[in-house]
């Protein structure tokens, strides 16, 4: 593997009008496709990478058969999806040999990790870049350093030869403001605040692969929102891996609760939404700030990750079930029945079956509107890795159903509460399972179906709701 720093290669700008001047020579436009695993942040660092490929002289394509440049964003958070991934590139490899001018990138997190970068080189020798948890700005200079290789060294005999892939794993404290993003959605965006993670929960491998934190400062967040909502997008989805401690490394006296109220002086009719929020970060001011504005939406995801302070100072989260239930009571003091979703780890290493009980009493006792939870999956790199793990996956598995089984019931008992209420929903999209009806949320996050017709979708909309079930709400349009 050839690695590359910034310095090793012309400026960005360069680089894009040289590939650009590459691409207009082909007969046809080349096409890109682009796929992106995980959190919503490598899906809006996806939109960003494919507005680069466009600007580049690319067309995209969803057809990974028909493309001339595939682009994998990838994720390093849980161990399966870095699986999904080799098992992806393994699948497309006919691809690369039926076509040795296709270009294959891997990009993101998991290959932000040498280990990683290494096991690419020598297993998967057809991938042309891999690029890490840099600015996506860098992904022009590693393609004009391979299409450049590529035309100094030519095919011998009509057979290509293979090349060793370009890598860039330098991290970079930069955040290059004013790119561009090539969204899928026309009414939903994503926004991110802030990059990297100061936290080191002993699970996680994304302090790691992404660096300490670096927020955005608010001017260029505003004008960035400001045109979102300008251009008719509904709503505006807050991104960072802990939005809560936003401002810290900013010179101005700023913080995430500041943000929201300036965001929401934006004329206009939207949504603002946030995640990921970390409990010790999440203040009164936070709380207030929701409760507050006009646009940020009446819902909090707040992950929790066990119920029991035993694992949480095992994780090294800094907070303790008190002190979670505390921050749950002001916002329930407010407003009784506030929509509150969080995630949980069940098998975590060392946790016992007390410390089970107690995540179940936790739960019981918060009731969760909604939760995402996971059997802890081991991340080479972590403190957690070398934690001593006893209990089975079989134990595991067991836990994780009660907790399901729980959770269910918990659902189905909050969602009752709808019923008879008028509630405003922003339309995503038809329904997959019944016909003539459409689906979209509320402002505290609640999936509601009800009958509506396709042009509908982007739009807010009023619905009583006249049914419950555990994920889902049913509901009928008002008519005017």
């Amino acid at each position: 593997m050839q690695e590359l720093r910034p310095t090793d290669l012309p400026p960005t700008a360069d680089c894009i009008r040289s590939i650009q001047s590459w691409l207009s020579g082909y007969p046809a436009q080349p096409l890109a496709y682009v796929h992106s695993f995980g959190c919503q942040l490598n899906v809006a660092e996806g939109e960003q990478l494919s507005a680069l490929l466009t600007e580049m002289g690319y067309g995209m394509t969803e057809d990974v058969t028909q493309a001339s440049l595939i682009l994998y964003h990838t994720c390093a958070v849980r161990e399966n999806a870095e699986d999904r991934v080799f098992g992806t590139l393994g699948s497309i490899k006919h691809l690369k040999a039926e076509n040795p001018d296709l270009i294959l990138c891997v990009t993101g997190c998991m290959s932000a990790q040498a280990s990683v970068a290494e096991k690419l080189a020598a297993s998967y020798p057809y991938v042309d870049i891999v690029l890490g948890t840099t600015p996506v700005c860098r992904l022009p200079q590693l393609l004009y350093a391979h299409m450049q290789r590529r035309q100094t060294a030519p095919p011998a005999g009509g057979k290509r030869k293979t090349l060793r892939p370009l890598c860039d794993l330098h991290t970079d404290t930069d955040i290059p403001e004013g790119q561009q993003s090539l969204r899928d959605s026309t009414f939903r965006a994503s926004v991110p605040i802030m990059y990297g993670c100061n936290n080191f929960c002993t699970y996680c491998i994304v302090p790691y692969v992404r660096g300490r934190e670096r927020s955005r400062h608010p001017a260029q967040i505003c004008e960035e929102v400001q045109a979102l909502v300008k251009a008719g997008y509904r709503e505006i989805l807050l991104l960072g891996q802990n939005v809560n401690s936003y401002g810290h490394d900013l010179p101005e006296d700023t913080d995430f609760p500041s943000l929201l109220r300036e965001l929401d002086r934006i004329p206009g009719d939207y949504w603002i939404r946030f995640m990921s929020s970390h409990p010790k970060d999440a203040t009164p001011a936070l709380f207030d700030a929701i409760l507050d504005c006009k646009h940020v939406a009446k819902h909090l995801h707040l992950p929790v990750q066990s119920g029991s302070d035993a694992i949480l100072d095992r994780m090294n989260r800094r907070y303790t079930v008190a002190q979670y239930l505390e921050k749950v009571a002001y916002l329930r003091e407010r407003v009784p029945d506030f929509s509150l979703t969080t995630d949980l780890i069940v098998g975590f290493p060392g946790e016992t079956e007390e410390d089970f009980a107690a995540t179940l009493s936790l739960v019981e006792q918060v009731r969760f509107d909604n939760m995402y939870s996971f059997i802890y999956s081991r991340r080479t790199g972590t403190k957690a890795a070398d934690m001593p793990d006893p209990v089975t996956p079989q134990e595991k598995s067991r836990r994780m159903q009660r907790l399901l089984s729980l959770q269910r019931e918990i659902a189905v008992e909050n969602n009752k509460r709808f019923v008879g209420r008028v509630m405003r929903v922003l339309c995503d999209g038809e329904s997959r399972k019944s016909p003539g009806m459409l689906t979209g949320r509320s402002t505290e996050n609640m999936l509601v179906e009800f009958p509506g017709t396709p042009d509908q979708i982007g739009s807010f909309v009023t619905v009583t709701i006249t049914a419950s079930h555990s994920g889902m709400l049913d509901g009928i349009q008002e008519t005017a």
